[in-house]
């Protein structure tokens, strides 16, 4: 691997300091106590970096997402890691019922707002939901999503979800491989569909290597984000319980394929794909 390439994240982590530190060191000066949270210190660090970085992340994968997303999602549909909300520029109003926003930053919820109530979807006719529990917590957003969509009754009617969708989420979240199995198995319903958009974890071990050699680095930096995870590899391999102790693949049909045109030493090598679970 070439090292212009091994240490091209650096030029993106100076850009990144530069647009957010003096708003945090602002943010800690008016909430001093934010020193002693560097878990809450990390989300105002990222949502000063992504209200930059945002549209541009966002467009550079626009041509990825016109073809997963707007062909494929309908009914209720969960964006896990929703950031500024940006999926849902890519949702047909004509056949997406709900958008349910998971973000665990509450600092980005006004961004999901915005773009939501721009695509049509409104909390007051209750078509967009905005929870803040992290995408560990099922229970949690099986319970949100039972009382804010009562037709979808996930204790009466079995799970609620029609379309779960993760874009450069699964980097980040907790326990990922029990988080999916969770997610798959309780709020996704049966023939519902998973939308992936992730970087991951490169197939060619040069890179990899200097992937998980930056990754602690980048996930300080970066809200937890590591770069090092094989997501694609957990999800396509993710098994459920059937009962009586057997287990088997959660999918009834599953593509996956690479981001066309990418650099195969790109860092943040990128895998998109469709699930339809069983």
């Amino acid at each position: 691997m070439k090292l212009a390439n091994a240490f091209s994240l650096l030029s993106d982590l100076r850009i990144a300091i530069q647009v957010a530190i003096i708003p945090t060191l602002t943010s800690i000066f008016q909430n001093p106590g934010l020193v002693f949270r560097p878990y809450q210190l990390s989300r105002v660090f990222m949502a000063h970096v992504w209200a930059v970085f945002g549209d541009g992340v966002d467009t550079g994968g626009k041509e990825v997402k016109e073809g997963l997303i707007t062909p494929n999602a309908y009914g209720v549909v969960l964006d896990i890691g929703a950031g500024h909300g940006h999926t849902v520029r890519y949702l047909d109003r004509a056949r997406v019922t709900h958008y349910v926003a998971l973000e665990p930053n509450e600092l980005m919820h006004e961004h999901i707002r915005a773009q939501a109530n721009a695509a049509g979807y409104h909390e007051s006719d209750g078509t967009l939901v905005i929870l803040s529990c992290g995408a560990e917590d099922a229970t949690s957003i099986l319970s949100a999503l039972s009382q804010a969509l009562p037709s979808t009754n996930a204790q009466a009617l079995g799970p609620p979800v029609d379309t779960m969708i993760s874009i450069l989420t699964l980097c980040t979240i907790p326990e990922p491989q029990r988080t999916l199995t969770n997610l798959v198995r309780d709020v996704l319903k049966p023939e519902g569909q998973f939308l992936v958009y992730e970087h991951v974890l490169s197939p060619r071990e040069d890179v990899a290597w200097w992937q998980r050699f930056w990754a602690p680095l980048w996930a300080r930096a970066f809200d937890g984000c590591r770069m090092d995870r094989p997501s694609d590899v957990w999800v396509k391999e993710l098994q459920l319980d059937v009962g009586d102790g057997t287990v088997e693949s959660a999918w009834r049909e599953s593509d996956a394929w690479g981001k066309e045109g990418e650099d195969e030493e790109n860092l943040f090598w990128h895998v998109v794909g469709r699930f339809i679970k069983r």
